[in-house]
Parts: structure tokens; C-alpha cells; sequence
């Protein structure tokens, strides 16, 4: 995240640069004169709370990060930050519930806005069964867990173009949040075995409509494809920061496997 104390100008100007955006640009789209905006990043000017939402908007920030220029502005911040176990998220608690108890008998677990394992539903055992107990004792990092020698990597099929789908997924994730904790996270993973994790992953399915996670569990293949639910127009830090990752089985030899497991009992947790 961005270091406190630093002037609201300093913070402005460093995410107009992040984000490719000239004074001239961002002015026009915030309603702003190009004036007025290099005189708020000298520090020649000072900007209002509303304007500096605005531009926080047009630069499409992360919630934390808008409360951070909020609070270098002098303003008090304008978005909450509660933990999931507060009462306040108790609706959010119970979506998130449904979701992941109604995709069961397929995985599927809630991650932070660091891959760090919130919740799960009992199928996602079938991915953590065999993982190094030092890989499941919390706070369970779901990338590391995926991509780590110890992890689930020996069982993937396609590795190397699992690996690069994820670790292009987790690069744009930190270009966009500017976030120093992914950008240490996808280094990590970039020194993990397993294939090379730059650019296009090179296989069959690069034909196909979604890149599958082809996976063993015991002697059966299983196939996967995978969604991301994200909450709407958040108002709130924590909760901006959380998504839903579902798997679907990707052919229906896994559809069937998934079912048997869950009727014999096996995946009743993590």
C-alpha cells in the first residue's frame, strides 16, 4: 500500500503515472483544468474532498488508497474498513455463504485482495489433500498453495501454462492495484519450478474458450475451468477487496467424478 505522510500532490501525480495518464488527460475526464491539477500535484493548491474522490475515480483507485490521499488531503477517510467477522458484513457473510454451499459439489473458496484463503466449501479438499502441512497452516496463501513444489503443482497436468495464466493474472492484478505485497507475491512465484511464466501459455487450449486446470486426484484426470465473483459497487475496504473463485467441471467425466466424491463423503473439508 502507499506510505502515509507522503503529500496528497506526491500521491496524485505517482497514480497518474501508474496509470499512463497525462495532467492533460486526467483533467479532461475528471472536469478539472490542467492547471488547477498540476497546481494540486506541486502542492500550489490544495484539493477539495470532493475533488480529490474525483479524481480518485477517473484514476480508478483501490478504496484503501482513496482514504489514504483523503487522509493527505487533511479529510477524514470516506470508505469503511470492518472485518468480515464484524456485524455490519453480516449480509455480505451470508452471500458469500450461499454462494459457496450452493456450488458444492464443485470448489470453491473466498480469497483476499493478497490470495489469502477466507473460505471455503468441502470440495475444495480435492485440491488441498496432499499439500505440505506448512501450506495449510494459516494465513493460507491460495497462489502459493497452487504453484509451490509442495503444494498442489505436482498433481497439475498442464503446469507450465497453469502457471502462466496465473502469474499473468496476479502481474495485472498488481499493475493495477499498485500493490507492493503482489508485486512481492508474483516474484516468489516467478522463481517456483514448473514452466516459464511470461507470456502466452503455449498448448491446445489456447485455441479453446478458457484455459483449463487439468488436475489428478488419485488415478483420475479432472478438468476445470474457473470464474471470479467480485462484489458491485463496494462501499467498504475489506469487502472490495474479496472475490469468489469457483471451479466448474470442464467436461463431463469430471462432472461425474465430483459427484461420486461427494456421495462417498470425500472432500468434507480443508
Amino acid at each position: 500500500m502507499t506510505r502515509p505522510g507522503r503529500p496528497v500532490g506526491e500521491l496524485l501525480r505517482d497514480w497518474r503515472r501508474t496509470r499512463g495518464m497525462s495532467q492533460l488527460d486526467l483533467s479532461i475526464e475528471a472536469g478539472v483544468s490542467a492547471r488547477h491539477l498540476s497546481f494540486v500535484e506541486t502542492g500550489r493548491s490544495r484539493p477539495s474532498p470532493e475533488l480529490i474522490l474525483r479524481l480518485a475515480e477517473q484514476l480508478d483507485m483501490p478504496l484503501a488508497e482513496r482514504n489514504t490521499m483523503l487522509l493527505a488531503g487533511g479529510y477524514a477517510p470516506a470508505y469503511s474498513s470492518h472485518e468480515l467477522s464484524d456485524p455490519e458484513l453480516d449480509p455480505v457473510r451470508a452471500a458469500i455463504r450461499q454462494i459457496l454451499d450452493g456450488h458444492s459439489p464443485y470448489p470453491a473458496l473466498l480469497v483476499d485482495q493478497h490470495w489469502q484463503l477466507v473460505e471455503a466449501n468441502p470440495a475444495v479438499a480435492l485440491f488441498t489433500a496432499g499439500a505440505e502441512p506448512r501450506l495449510l497452516t494459516p494465513p493460507i496463501n491460495v497462489l502459493r498453495l497452487s504453484l509451490h513444489p509442495d503444494g498442489m503443482a505436482p498433481r497439475i497436468l498442464n503446469l507450465p501454462e497453469w502457471r502462466a495464466h496465473l502469474l499473468n493474472r496476479l502481474r495485472q492484478q498488481a499493475v493495477t492495484t499498485n500493490d507492493p505485497v503482489l508485486y512481492d507475491l508474483h516474484e516468489e512465484l516467478r522463481g517456483y519450478p514448473g514452466g516459464n511464466g511470461h507470456g502466452a501459455p503455449i498448448s491446445e487450449a489456447v485455441s479453446r474458450i478458457v484455459i483449463p486446470l487439468r488436475y489428478r486426484h488419485n488415478d483420475q484426470e479432472m478438468s476445470f475451468f474457473s470464474t471470479t465473483t467480485l462484489f458491485g459497487t463496494p462501499l467498504d475496504v475489506t469487502v472490495s477487496g474479496l472475490a469468489v473463485e469457483a471451479f466448474f467441471p470442464a467436461d463431463s467425466a469430471t462432472t461425474e467424478t465430483l459427484q461420486a466424491l461427494a456421495t462417498s463423503g470425500v472432500g468434507t473439508g480443508t
